[in-house]
């Protein structure tokens, strides 16, 4: 891996909005990575598709829009967690997802199975 922390984060950003892209049809608007400690944190922004928008307006309808989001995260996981493994060597513990219906983002925690952050810090 020769990537500085900064470059790692915008590259991983980059290829989960590509998977989404791909698997869903829509992408988030903007998604940003971080990584902290031995975890690798995404925030995506403008994740809600224009029908989610109306569903989200009435309580069965956001208790839907999760339910859904949860079952698609559930159904690619195993690819999310692919992107992290081959970008940054490391094995990915456990990872979690939830998704807010009144701002429109999401957020993906990946946990993994060495310090990344000081790994990169001793090695660039």
């Amino acid at each position: 891996m020769n990537y500085s922390k900064k470059k790692l984060e915008a590259k991983i950003s980059e290829e989960l909005i590509k998977l989404q892209r791909e698997l869903i049809g829509k992408g988030p608007q903007e998604a940003k990575t971080y990584i902290v400690y031995d975890m690798m944190i995404t925030r995506y922004k403008g994740v809600l598709t224009v029908e989610e928008k109306h569903l989200v307006n009435s309580d069965p309808g956001k208790k839907l829009v999760k339910e859904m989001r949860e079952l698609l995260r559930e159904k690619y996981c195993q690819e999310y967690e692919k992107i992290i493994e081959q970008y940054t060597g490391c094995k990915v513990l456990s990872s979690h997802s939830d998704i807010s219906t009144s701002t429109g983002e999401r957020i993906e925690v990946f946990i993994l199975d060495r310090n990344l952050e000081k790994w990169i810090e001793m090695n660039n």
